[in-house]
């Protein structure tokens, strides 16, 4: 979304205080023994309070209001019933939601309980690279190198970046242009951030493996039992942070509207 009137601004702000508390709730929420259906209602409630919408329920009829990822789960987990959270485990919540005909995508891995499991380092490393993405992105950077700064600080702390998936524009629709914001250095990606862009960038980090393997086709809106909710065969566990910035470029300086910075801080620390 590029924004072009005060109106849009104020839409994109209010949806984005909604996703941020959303999520900076059900991260306060979460706790050993609950089921990720359970956590999924909280989130529900909460939007509701916003008058906001679930944006992946709107726009593919998604089984849930928010998605879970559990463990070796990248993204895009259903919620369950009987999908027990235990000590130690790792869940990504990613809350997109829709308020007003403006979308909004923000979400953020936590270690449930004590760390038994040692899966906090991992999240500390993509938060890490999430915040020195977001230091460099302005209007005229080109999207490649942003990329580069992911994967760069992925290797540094010994994972991988997850190379098909990525971080998005989004504002009109959940899922719009520029696509493929990928986790590392593109050479043949020529593109520059373009001003008052709105996007998500997502930090997809995994301990073992670089692709997300997508079952019978990946998503498919027509059926959604073939919809794939975990990565499959792989033992790796991941994180992503996922974070929605409007990049503004006025005359001879950049401002970065992180309206709901301070509304999740991803362990105390930052921020698809």
């Amino acid at each position: 979304m590029i924004i072009e009137t005060e109106e849009e601004l104020i839409g994109m702000k209010k949806v984005s205080e909604a996703v941020a508390v959303t999520l900076k709730e059900m991260k306060d929420y979460v706790k050993p023994g609950m089921s990720t259906k359970e956590l999924d209602d909280f989130g529900a409630k909460i939007m509701h309070k916003f008058g906001c919408k679930s944006a992946p329920f709107e726009t593919y009829q998604f089984p849930g209001y928010t998605c879970l990822s559990v463990n070796e789960e990248i993204c895009h987990g259903i919620p369950r019933a009987d999908k027990i959270l235990k000590d130690g485990d790792v869940i990504n919540i990613d809350v997109s939601g829709e308020l007003g005909g403006v979308g909004a995508d923000n979400g953020g891995s936590i270690v449930v309980g004590e760390d038994v499991n040692g899966y906090q380092k991992i999240v500390d490393a993509s938060i890490s690279a999430l915040q020195k993405a977001i230091a460099a992105v302005k209007s005229g950077v080109k999207i490649a190198d942003i990329g580069g700064i992911i994967e760069k600080e992925a290797k540094k702390h010994h994972y991988h970046v997850i190379e098909n998936l990525t971080g998005h524009g989004v504002g009109r629709s959940l899922h719009e242009e520029p696509l493929d914001l990928m986790n590392f250095r593109d050479p043949d990606d020529k593109r520059r951030f373009r001003k008052n862009s709105v996007i998500a960038l997502e930090t997809f980090i995994n301990a073992v493996y670089e692709y997300y393997g997508f079952d019978l086709g990946g998503y498919s809106r027509a059926s959604l039992k073939r919809r794939v909710n975990r990565i499959k065969n792989l033992d790796g566990f991941s994180s992503f942070y996922d974070f929605l910035l409007m990049e503004f470029f006025c005359f001879f300086f950049y401002i970065l509207l992180f309206f709901f910075f301070f509304f999740f801080q991803a362990e105390d620390g930052i921020r698809d």
